[in-house]
Parts: structure tokens; sequence; C-alpha cells
């Protein structure tokens, strides 16, 4: 297949190629009125525009075994927001060629993440999004009245894994009554816990994130695959050679909030996403849209 792009920012319509730095362990900045944070890309096998080939040892850790890709952002919400309304998946600008089977690969999807919600059958724009606390494997939460030494490298030269020991400390809801305990409440032995506990609803309302909350997180998984070829692996060594049905339109991460009420009206072709915090999208490099041209108005990757 033909070399991939990479573009990153705080809103679709003002993305900027940030091509050189897959694989490099180098962070691009994030800066909106609603984010401000650092994003930094690894993709297994990845090669650019001009067909090179760029390798990472991230693919190498014992702890990193399989994973074929991963989006690490680390940062701040710049205004409160509850856990259940920060959402982080997947949008597309149009409707999807889903191949013959598809459905099992959504059922494997509810299976890792039950939180998830998803319309990918949409005529118009399909997207299958989550709470971000549920459905990322590696979730950091550090207060930032709480950081040893100020600000630490990211991304780390060790893998990011959980650690919720001061969420205790976050904000809670304004129906919560009590804080005693809270501490205890969020540490979480392993990532399964964390995420089956914020699988319910009422827990994630219960928690609120703000600027003085710095969450790190590595979403990553193996199921898919870059190269050679756009390729979906499920258990039980059922692949989908997703080159077929691929038409190049971006395959994008999108984090934002949760549409509700006080947001208007849905029409059809609307995403569920009201306001968008970060945005990275893998698209083919022979796609020539330009980048960083598009008419946004966010103050997007420096």
């Amino acid at each position: 297949m033909p070399g991939l792009r990479v573009r990153a920012g705080t809103c679709v319509e003002g993305l900027q190629d940030i091509t050189e730095f897959v694989n490099t362990g180098s962070a691009c900045p994030l800066r909106s009125d609603r984010f401000e944070g650092q994003v930094a890309i690894y993709i297994k096998g990845f090669r650019n525009s001009r067909g090179q080939p760029s390798y990472s040892e991230y693919f190498q850790r014992p702890d990193r075994k399989g994973i074929t890709w991963s989006v690490q952002v680390k940062g701040r919400f710049l205004q409160p927001h509850s856990a259940n309304d920060i959402l982080l998946g997947n949008t597309f600008d149009r409707a999807l060629r889903l191949p013959w089977g598809s459905g099992l690969a959504l059922q494997f999807a509810r299976f890792v993440d039950p939180a998830l919600e998803h319309d990918l059958t949409s005529d118009t724009k399909p997207w299958a999004l989550s709470p971000l606390i549920t459905t990322v494997p590696h979730f950091m939460h550090v207060r930032v009245d709480r950081v040893p030494g100020g600000q630490e490298e990211f991304p780390p030269r060790t893998s990011i894994s959980d650690d919720t020991s001061q969420l205790g400390a976050a904000s809670m809801s304004p129906a919560k009554n009590s804080r005693k305990g809270d501490q205890e409440m969020f540490r979480f032995r392993t990532p399964g816990e964390r995420r089956k506990y914020f699988s319910k609803e009422t827990n994630r309302n219960d928690l609120v994130f703000g600027p003085d909350d710095i969450i790190t997180i590595d979403f990553c998984y193996g199921f898919l695959e870059f190269y050679p070829d756009i390729i979906l692996r499920l258990p039980a060594g059922i692949t989908f050679d997703l080159m077929k049905y691929w038409d190049k339109q971006p395959i994008r991460f999108v984090c934002g909030t949760r549409r509700g009420p006080s947001d208007g009206e849905k029409k059809e072709d609307d995403e569920p996403i009201a306001e968008m915090f970060w945005c990275v999208e893998v698209v083919s490099a022979d796609d020539n849209e330009t980048v960083g041209n598009k008419g946004g108005h966010s103050e997007d990757v420096d």
C-alpha cells in the first residue's frame, strides 16, 4: 500500500501534518481554549509519503507485545467536564463500506469496552465512541499541584501505566455528598478494575475533570494493522482485509464532549461530539488535500 501521513490538532478543520514525528518519541503541542496538552504517535511498520520506513523500540517492549498502534496524549481540560461526557473514539466523513461479518467485529469491540456506542452503518457520518476513562487501556491522573519536580518528560521513556491514586482529589459532582473514603475508592489494582468500575454511567457522572487535573493516556491496541496492508485481526484467527473496503477517507481518532440537550436538536448528519478537544488523522499519502489550511480557527499543533 502507499505511504501514510498523520495529522493532528484541536479541530478537524485546522489539522497540521505531524508525519515527521511518528515513531520518534517526540510530542507535538495541542492548544485551544478547551484543551492544552501534547500528542505522540506510534504506528508499527510506518512508512511516510516517500515510502521511507520508521521504527520505534516502543513495539519491542514486553508490556506492549502485540500492539500495532498507539495514540498517546497528555494534557488538561480547561473547563470542568464529567468523566461521562469526555468521549474518545472514531468518526468518519461519509458512509463506510463494511465487510461481511463486520457484526462480529462490533461484538468483539463491545466485549472489550461495554460502554461503547456507535452508528457505523450511518449513511452520512458513521461513528464509534466511548467514555475516555473506560476505553483507554492505560490511564494516568495527577493533580497539577502534586506533579513532582514540575512537568515530566512526555512521552515517557518507559510505558505509560495506570495510576489512579490521586483521582480522589479530583473534583466530584455536586450530587456527591461525602468525600469520605474517596482516596481509597479509586485505588484500582488493575486497568480492568478501573474500566469495570467506570463502565457504570453513575460512577462516571460522579467524577469531574478540570484544569487542575493532568490526564495521560496510551490509547493502543493490536487488532488494527497498518502495514503492509490495513488488516483487522480478531481472536480465533479471524481477519478482515480492509484495503478492499477503504475508500481512503481519513482514519480519525477524536476526543470531545458528549452532545447533550443544551447543544441543540441533533440532526441526522450530526456527530455525537459537541466540542472537540483533539483529533488525530491517519490518511493515505496520496491524499492531496491541503493540510493546515482548511479554514479552522483554533490554535492547533505548533
